[in-house]
């Protein structure tokens, strides 16, 4: 099996579409109004052509995607959000590798932040106590629709200990 992390780019939209609109069902059945969810193909391309994303790639496919951008209104942090696993990898730590190289490649030793911001749904059943068990703690809420909140995360990201003795 081969795994590829990489910057998404234009050419990915269609893939990175099918990607985020079958790992979102879930989210459309529970009325969640997340914008991804219910994101179309010209959304998706202007999301890749504005932002950062990332995806990690199995056998030349897309398993997993996340998008990174700034939220300056809020936290001067980067802002993780649309993050989607392919259900044909759900549940294999797909979504766990690529958030762990966002994190730590990308923002802590790339872009040198000391923590990564991201937002979920309080109505959703275990989204909210995954982040919180992966160090994620909450900073901020907003509405979310007409019956949810909007809950924001932060999470502190530690610098790798040096090596060199």
């Amino acid at each position: 099996m081969s795994e590829v992390y990489r910057l998404a780019t234009i050419d990915d939209a269609e893939e990175q579409f099918q990607v985020i609109h079958r790992a979102y069902a879930s989210i459309r059945e529970l009325g969640i109004t997340f914008l991804a969810a219910n994101a179309d193909i010209d959304l998706i391309k202007d999301n890749l052509l504005n932002n950062t994303n990332y995806v990690l790639e199995i056998d030349g496919s897309i398993a997993a995607t996340l998008s990174l951008k700034n939220l300056p209104e809020l936290t001067e942090l980067p802002f993780l959000y649309w993050f989607a696993v392919s259900p044909a990898y759900k549940n294999q730590g797909i979504g766990n590798r690529l958030l762990a190289y966002v994190e730590e490649v990308i923002v802590r030793d790339t872009l040198l932040a000391d923590g990564v911001v991201l937002a979920t749904s309080q109505n959703h059943p275990w989204l909210l106590t995954m982040y919180q068990r992966k160090g994620y703690e909450a900073f901020f809420q907003r509405p979310l629709g007409d019956s949810d909140t909007l809950i924001f995360l932060k999470k502190k990201l530690l610098k790798q200990a040096s090596l060199a003795q």
